[in-house]
């Protein structure tokens, strides 16, 4: 597995693990459905930017002999 996709794998565990806290302490009781789905959709970007933005770079430059 390539690291980017053990880099958003992770991230998206950890995203699960503050949501299920949160909604195991009641914070989600309060907050309206809609801004809970647009919290979600901007971590979700988040991570997605955050997981290209690590990955290695590729060396284009041809090897000279």
């Amino acid at each position: 597995m390539r690291f980017i996709h053990l880099y958003l794998v992770g991230y998206f565990i950890v995203v699960l693990g503050v949501g299920l806290a949160l909604w195991q302490t009641g914070v989600l009781g309060y907050v309206p459905a809609i801004w809970v789905g647009v919290g979600a959709l901007v971590a979700i970007g988040v991570g997605i930017m955050l997981a290209v933005s690590s990955g290695k770079p590729t060396n284009t430059k041809a090897v000279q002999p």
